[in-house]
């Protein structure tokens, strides 16, 4: 990531012809929200943040504090290539203050920065790489959403039965621009259904990249005439979306499953041990546990190195760099601030505990019999089981940021109406 000093950005600003400034963060569900300032009035939301109305977004009403402000982290600036190049328009992600300049408690990304810091204290770092699908549908008329997908492609498809392929190269073409490293396109599973792989980061930058990633194919499906969804199963019947998370563990540049393998494996079992109560936020809609134990999506809470479809899959990269496993359970709707911090603090109490790493199941699925299978543990099954899990979970209630996950959960009962 390229860093930029408060001065470097003023001076970019002066000479690149930038005229609207977007400060966005992200409500509780993990959606995008922005106020667009002019140039005039950076300085002083860099030195003083820009004021908003609390109460009007998902997440932060608080009686205490109706007016919080951003302040803009200068290391997250980005051009909007969709946007035009004359009088240009630029992009920061932000911090959540208090008006009197102190952090707000229930900022979602600080709380995944406090748990990058605890990593690091433990001796090691994250990096996250994403894997997500997305549907593509037709609109109307009218440009509203209609629920017919744009192609009747299947995996791995070519023109002319693929025809999102040149939205997908759209996408990652405005992608590389931004900063967010595309590895591999291709046309998924269901009619009109795709998938981007990016490269991994650090877990704060991969957050970031990840609202990124989310907001550039929306835009970019709308200039073509058509609707992105990232819904967990936007088509009964068909393939649902999911997000693979590629996360590999280092210390001091080395991969941490060469360096320090029983670390590792103590982290693995942390994630593995805890995940009926990590759960609700990695899957946070009704529709969400639709996909479990469909088309290859997971539903028992077992690893493997050799079957790519467990839940969790561990491998040996052809470099140590490469090192890592895949957790195959999140879909899209995620707050990747929230989930990546619960991940990440599911990991640290492995360590701490010393967990022990369940035995991997590596045969294929067709030859686990009825009397194994009712041995494995399964993923919660509903956002009902999923919420009771969490909030009975002696491990999420003695997270030092337990009151943005009380408040995460109680914001997802009121909209999924459970």
């Amino acid at each position: 990531m390229i860093k930029y000093t408060v001065e470097e950005i003023m001076e970019y600003v002066e000479e690149n012809d930038v005229k609207f400034i977007r400060l966005a963060f992200s409500d509780v569900f993990g959606v995008q929200k922005n106020i667009a300032i002019m140039p005039g009035e950076l300085r002083r939301a860099f030195d003083h943040g820009e004021r908003f109305d609390a109460n009007l977004i998902h997440g932060y009403e608080d009686p205490d504090h109706s007016e919080l402000y951003l302040l803009p982290d200068p290391n997250t600036m980005n051009i909007l290539p969709w946007r035009p190049q004359e009088g240009r328009v630029i992009r920061f992600y932000c911090s959540i203050i208090k008006s009197d300049g102190s952090p707000y408690r229930f900022d979602y990304r600080r709380f995944l920065q406090r748990t990058v810091e605890e990593c690091k204290q433990a001796g090691f770092m994250a990096r996250i790489g994403l894997s997500s699908e997305f549907y593509l549908f037709n609109t109307d008329d009218e440009g509203n959403p209609t629920d017919i997908p744009l192609d009747q492609g299947g995996y791995f498809d070519i023109a002319p039965l693929d025809r999102c392929e040149n939205i997908r190269r759209e996408i990652c073409l405005t992608l590389e621009e931004m900063g967010v490293e595309p590895k591999s396109s291709h046309h998924e599973i269901g009619p009109g259904q795709n998938e981007i792989d990016f490269v991994g980061a650090d877990a704060l930058t991969s957050a970031d990249n990840f609202m990124t990633y989310k907001n550039v194919i929306g835009a970019i499906a709308a200039r073509n005439g058509v609707c992105a969804s990232f819904d967990p199963k936007p088509i009964h019947g068909k393939p649902g979306n999911g997000l693979h998370l590629k996360i590999s563990l280092f210390h001091c540049g080395e991969s941490l499953l060469k360096t320090d393998p029983e670390k590792h494996h103590y982290f693995l079992a942390g994630v593995l041990n805890h995940m009926r109560d990590l759960t609700a936020f990695l899957n946070t809609q009704m529709e969400s546990y639709e996909r479990f134990g469909q088309n290859e999506a997971p539903k028992y809470i077992t690893w493997s190195k050799q079957n790519r479809s467990r839940l969790l899959r561990l491998y040996d990269g052809e470099s140590s760099s490469n090192d890592g496993f895949i957790l195959r359970s999140p879909d899209s709707g995620i707050n990747p601030y929230i989930a990546f911090a619960v991940i990440l603090q599911a990991g640290l109490a492995g360590i701490r505990e010393k967990a022990v790493l369940m035995d991997p199941l590596d045969k294929p699925s067709t030859e686990i019999d009825d009397k194994e299978r009712m041995k494995l543990k399964q993923l919660p099954l509903s956002l009902v089981e999923a919420i009771d899990c969490a909030e009975g979970s002696d491990f999420i209630t003695s997270l030092q940021d337990y009151d943005i996950l009380h408040k995460f959960i109680k914001n997802i009962q009121e909209k999924e109406n459970v």
